[in-house]
């Protein structure tokens, strides 16, 4: 599988030390399938006149050793997950988590719920109707380190 992964420096080697904490997913090394999410994403860099670099790698498939859980949508599960990694409580940890962003419009919807303005019901009929977008989170330093191979690094 080809990933991605936007950072204003080449990242041959990723490592989860440097990854911060309480993001969607947890502390771990964020990447995606959709190359164009990860080139939009690089704007962010450009904008502040940084550098921005599209770091291109390839996964392996027999991951069986390792734990993983997939959101398909954004649901009751992806929510609870989202909120309790955001802040910061006790969680499933997973070697590999994937499922949608929390960007800007997602996020205002579980901000909303974080405040207790929006019950779970309401935050969930929100997040309904917006579309997943996807994130790749690998919270194991092994994983990244036999299974996850660089392949190149392109200037945005």
């Amino acid at each position: 599988m080809i990933l991605y992964h936007t950072s204003n420096i080449v990242v041959s080697h990723p490592d989860i030390e440097h990854s911060r904490n309480h993001l969607d997913f947890g502390k771990g090394f964020y990447l995606t399938v959709l190359k164009e999410q990860a080139e939009k994403y690089g704007q962010r860099f450009l904008r502040k006149g940084e550098e921005a670099y599209l770091n291109v790698y390839e996964l392996d498939a027999d991951l069986d050793n390792f734990t993983r859980i997939s959101f398909e949508s954004y649901n009751g599960e992806w929510l609870d997950y989202i909120t309790a990694c955001r802040k910061g409580q006790s969680h499933p940890i997973y070697d590999i988590v994937e499922g949608g962003i929390a960007d800007d419009q997602v996020f205002d919807t579980i901000d909303l719920y974080f405040s207790g303005i929006y019950n779970r019901e309401q935050a969930l009929d929100q997040l309904r109707y917006k579309h997943p977008n996807h994130q790749l989170c690998i919270s194991n330093q092994l994983l990244l380190d036999k299974h996850l191979h660089f392949v190149e690094s392109i200037k945005l």
